[in-house]
């Protein structure tokens, strides 16, 4: 399955790029990780400003992903003013030809190995936090706690979404009842906050996370702590792909 050439370049995009880009996503993080690739695909050219992205069925069986799935990553990618849609005979998808603008009050990009080493720190802390909990014989009063910030993020609005996702995570890490690993946590957490607010929040993501959420939470209070650390290290994997994607 080859996909179209770009007739500016001279080259196709069936290229050993393209196919390490367009190959089949992980199903946990299907939605984050079709960003991901998307989003890498335009920053490194394989699909050059003004292009034209492959035809949705066929970039849907590349990555393995539904429709319904591209469709969504596609919208977000819209919405975020990195492609155009446009109608007609000659129509499809294309990358826009002048990149997005940055706001005035966006952060400045993360230094270089920021990313990677904030991404790494938060998946050792909060897998193991999560595991921690879910070995604890927890208390009626840490058991209700957990479950009000999980309602909380699951009733948030976009604009109060990053602090009640930020308090689960941190409910989860009292959890351990180690102060330490905690305040560890919450730094951490206050870096990655960082790196989320230069991205946009995207809906699907927002779904996808709470039923996450909702995972970790009842593996961790079923008392079952290698359940609760692959819930919780699919939930990061998610997080980092969006991340990657728009500022790796």
């Amino acid at each position: 399955m080859s996909l179209p050439s770009d007739p500016d370049s001279g080259r196709g995009l069936d290229d050993v790029l393209a196919d390490a880009l367009f190959r089949p996503v992980r199903t946990g993080n299907a939605f984050e990780e079709t960003m991901e690739r998307m989003l890498a695909a335009i920053r490194l050219g394989v699909v050059p400003p003004g292009g034209r992205l492959p035809p949705e069925r066929e970039l849907s069986a590349r990555l393995g992903v539904s429709r319904v799935t591209l469709r969504e990553a596609l919208r977000a990618l819209q919405e975020s003013g990195h492609v155009e849609s446009r109608r007609g005979r000659y129509g499809g998808t294309f990358v826009r030809s002048v990149p997005p603008p940055r706001g005035a009050a966006d952060p400045l990009p993360a230094p270089p190995g920021e990313l990677e080493d904030a991404l790494t720190l938060r998946f050792v802390l909060e897998t193991g936090a999560a595991e921690t909990a879910a070995a604890r014989a927890l208390t009626p009063e840490v058991r209700r706690h957990l479950r009000a910030r999980l309602a909380d993020c699951a009733r948030a609005d976009l604009a109060d979404y990053r602090r009640t996702d930020s308090r689960l995570h941190l409910a989860i890490a009292e959890a351990t009842a180690a102060p330490s690993l905690t305040g560890a946590v919450a730094d951490v957490r206050t870096r990655v906050n960082a790196l989320l607010d230069a991205i946009p929040l995207i809906p699907p993501n927002i779904e996808h996370s709470d039923e996450q959420h909702r995972i970790i939470v009842d593996a961790i209070l079923d008392g079952d702590p290698p359940a609760a650390r692959r819930a919780m290290a699919e939930h990061l994997a998610g997080t980092a792909s969006l991340l990657r994607g728009f500022l790796a």
